[in-house]
């Protein structure tokens, strides 16, 4: 047999002058033997990574029920209900070297399972974290090995909390002990970093701005490549094209409305959507652009900042969140930061659904993603780090199977779900930090 028909490559783009358009995989891009074959091509797995601040009243987060198949949900997670079968959740896992128990060793801790330095100076000195190990491997394989996200500022400076540099506070992400990578909190940035092409920052704006649309500037490149594409590949690039444009109108909306408000936020970047719900899903909206494309496989984002006094109101929390942790066994209290820690995982079960309901290859986004969704700090009225509020959600392209609930009896190191994380995206390490070895219930089919 004579096969003809070449492959679109798998590295696709739409360009015009300052703007790069990634495209998704098609149907097109799949060699043409492996087509007629009607073989999938091979899924790409991909790692991310939500940090919440602050704990959780853990009694409203825990499934009822010991180890095994995850059936009811608790109060904090039945958001998540949609995308069960996608789920495991982690009962009891802890952060040893986090300790003494501080907001800024939470956050500092959550993906590098290691020591934080002591100091309010420069010399400071952590561990790599696990998503830029992932980096160095996976990451290697996209235009940008990682993209690092948040939610808020990261502007201060010196000490932030008992001693500690700020820089333990802001950052997640570590390429190596003594190098943090700051995340960008601001929606255009982001929206440039992901289609932007050479220039700086303002010179790609400006750019922009001549013109409506980023997806004005390849039309006519979006025009030839339409004609050569079947149906199915016309529609996928379609819905991919819309996602773009809604996300960009959204930008603009949020710019436009913002540019003369007298109501500033201090920790909220200006010319971001007001609400704080509008502007995590857009936040969350751009990552699934990122992966959708393949312009990353690593993401890391902070949906709120530790310390965070960001009040609640479309959760029926008006209160500032963190003086709200220190509540003293107040059973009021309490209850408002379950409420302000189900409204979190709300926003994260939104983006799980769009995951699900987008294409890519023989499944979707979320059969071939790992996300780690939880915090450094447990019960925040006496900052202590074990009994994490801990989840996991994804397929890792078939390696992993949800629906269950894994309990331990007794305190274990994070280090060892980043391990195993790191597994199932097909990178191999002996240890993790504090590592006592993988979870083998995460690797193993569930048995019930």
């Amino acid at each position: 047999m004579i096969v003809t028909k070449k492959a679109l490559p798998r590295r696709t783009f739409l360009r015009n002058t300052g703007v790069t358009l990634s495209l998704p995989l098609l149907d097109a891009m799949v060699p043409s033997m492996t087509a007629l074959a009607k073989t999938p091509a091979k899924p790409v797995r991909r790692l991310g990574f939500v940090y919440v601040p602050m704990g959780s009243d853990i009694t409203r987060w825990t499934p009822p029920g010991e180890s095994g198949k995850l059936g009811e949900l608790s109060t904090t997670l039945s958001s998540l209900t949609p995308v069960s079968d996608h789920l495991t959740v982690l009962t009891n896992m802890e952060l040893k070297n986090s300790y003494p128990g501080t907001h800024a060793t939470s956050n500092a801790g959550f993906l590098s399972a290691a020591k934080a330095k002591w100091t309010e100076s420069t010399d400071y000195h952590l561990g790599t974290t696990v998503d830029q190990i992932a980096a160095k491997q996976i990451g290697q394989q996209t235009r940008l090995p990682s993209l690092e996200m948040a939610m808020d500022l990261m502007s201060m400076v010196g000490q932030c909390d008992n001693g500690f540099a700020c820089v333990y506070q802001n950052n997640l992400s570590w390429s190596s002990p003594t190098t943090p990578l700051p995340a960008e909190a601001h929606p255009r940035l982001v929206f440039e970093r992901l289609f932007g092409e050479g220039g700086t920052s303002e010179e790609r704006r400006e750019a922009l701005r001549r013109k409506a649309s980023l997806l004005d500037w390849v039309m006519d490149d979006t025009a030839r490549l339409q004609a050569e594409l079947g149906s199915e590949d016309r529609a996928r690039v379609d819905q991919y094209l819309d996602s773009i444009r809604e996300v960009e109108r959204r930008i603009q909306k949020a710019e436009a409305e913002t540019e003369n408000s007298e109501l500033p936020d201090l920790d909220r970047p200006s010319g971001v959507p007001a609400a704080y719900s509008d502007h995590a899903k857009l936040m969350f909206d751009l990552q699934v652009l990122a992966m959708q494309a393949d312009i990353t496989r690593v993401i890391t984002f902070q949906l709120a900042r530790e310390t965070s006094t960001r009040t609640y109101p479309e959760a029926g929390v008006p209160e500032p969140h963190h003086p709200l942790t220190h509540h003293g066994n107040n059973p009021e209290k309490i209850a408002k930061v379950a409420k302000i820690n189900a409204f979190h995982v709300s926003l994260f079960a939104g983006f799980l659904e769009k995951l699900k309901s987008t294409p890519d290859g023989s499944g979707s986004l979320l059969d071939h993603t790992l996300y780690l969704y939880g915090s450094g700090m447990g019960n925040p009225n006496v900052h202590d780090h074990t009994n994490l509020p801990i989840l996991v959600a994804g397929g890792a392209a078939g390696s992993m199977q949800g629906g269950r609930h894994i309990k331990y009896d007794e305190p274990t190191p994070l280090a060892n779900l980043h391990l195993t994380l790191l597994e199932k995206v097909g990178i191999h390490l002996d240890s993790f930090a504090d590592s006592q070895g993988t979870i083998d219930q995460l690797l193993q089919p569930l048995s019930i």
